[in-house]
């Protein structure tokens, strides 16, 4: 089976590493230049480039030509899909969480409980 494109839809765009590390470095609401992100990433300008390109035919990102610069900012509302997905499997994580929390309580109940204890006189 041939493996879909990565410009296809943004679940395969962000499955590459660096893409998601481009868009927390975009997160912050601000236009980037290329060549920002790349002293940021320490990564070839190049790569930057196709990750920023692969980004952009999605839509997660939108660029501007200011001067001789591409200047680059997230649109974070296209990342609802993914957001939308992973939201169906938070009952899980919830779940998991208030067995954390039961746990915590119990062990903290248990330990002021022998805090409280009448202490045996010596002998």
């Amino acid at each position: 089976m041939a493996r879909v494109a990565t410009t296809s839809d943004v679940f395969n765009a962000i499955a590459e590493p660096q893409r998601r590390k481009i868009i927390d470095l975009l997160n912050d609401g601000q236009e980037w230049a290329v060549s920002d992100v790349v002293a940021r990433m320490k990564i070839a300008q190049p790569s930057v480039s196709k990750h920023l390109g692969v980004l952009r035919a999605v839509g997660v990102v939108t660029v501007v030509k200011q001067g001789q610069q591409r200047m680059y900012r997230l649109q974070a509302a296209q990342l609802k899909p993914i957001h939308d997905w992973v939201k169906n499997y938070e009952q899980y994580w919830n779940r998991q969480i208030d067995r954390i929390k039961e746990r915590a309580e119990k062990k903290a109940m248990d330990r002021i409980a022998k805090e409280n204890q009448p202490k045996e006189p010596r002998k």
